[in-house]
């Protein structure tokens, strides 16, 4: 099974940007145009990774505007994240066209909203598992839970879910290469993928995670730090042999 792939584009202050392990004070500014970076993102591949992390800290969506603008530019699969904490924000990003919608914080406090969205929308939502040290963050990564991330995965198995997102905070941002192992581990405990984000940094990293048979794969800074290009990206897991 081939690794699929979604370039990100995280938003701060109308830029596209990059965390260093989650800090909002260690911020990358790449791109005074994230339209435009998608368009050129769209040229390789029709599915995107969208985080409005004002929203993320906010606690609801703060740049809807400027994702609007994103997905009617991409014209593909676009999954957004960002403050999803109500059905209202989560409906919203629905009208705007999004195929997925990203819940971190609100998965952890509302079971009960999770549950329903996914009942009603099978296949949309996505959980967004941020781990650090093995629990789970919350509010944009600025709180540690008292959750186990692989308690928490396996609390989360039996709905219909689109996906899990599973970002180790400690290696975000750092090119270090994902944690393998982890999410590995992650993926044997539910029956949808588990999409590896966090450290990955080079064409090996991508080529070890489709070796471990991993199904998806969130890549960033590696893209805006030109260690490879997406159509690199993109060849080295279409070569990699199946698991």
């Amino acid at each position: 099974m081939t690794l699929l792939l979604r370039p990100a584009i995280d938003l701060l202050h109308g830029e596209a940007v990059r965390l260093h392990q989650g800090s909002y004070d260690a911020v990358t500014v790449y791109d005074a145009d994230p339209v435009a970076r998608a368009v050129a993102f769209r040229t390789c591949t029709d599915r995107l990774h969208v985080v409005d992390l004002e929203g993320a800290k906010a606690g609801s969506p703060v740049q809807r505007e400027l994702v609007r603008a994103i997905i009617e530019a991409f014209a593909g699969d676009v999954q957004v994240g960002g403050g999803v904490r109500e059905s209202k924000a989560f409906d919203a990003y629905l009208a705007l066209g999004a195929t997925r919608i990203v819940l971190g914080s609100a998965a952890v406090k509302s079971r009960a909203l999770v549950e329903s969205l996914a009942k009603a929308n099978p296949g949309v939502v996505v959980v967004a598992l941020d781990a650090k040290d093995g629990f789970v963050a919350i509010d944009g990564w600025t709180t540690l839970s008292e959750i186990r991330a692989t308690e928490f995965a396996q609390e989360l198995a039996t709905l219909p879910l689109g996906a899990v997102l599973y970002t180790d905070i400690s290696r975000d941002g750092t090119s270090v290469g994902p944690n393998v192992g982890a999410t590995v581990a992650m993926q044997a405990l539910v029956p949808f993928p588990i999409i590896a984000s966090g450290g990955i940094g080079s064409l090996d990293h991508l080529r070890a995670l489709s070796d471990a048979g991993l199904r998806e794969a969130v890549i960033g800074r590696a893209l805006y730090d030109k260690r490879f290009t997406l159509d690199e990206a993109l060849a080295a897991v279409s070569s990699a042999p199946s698991a």
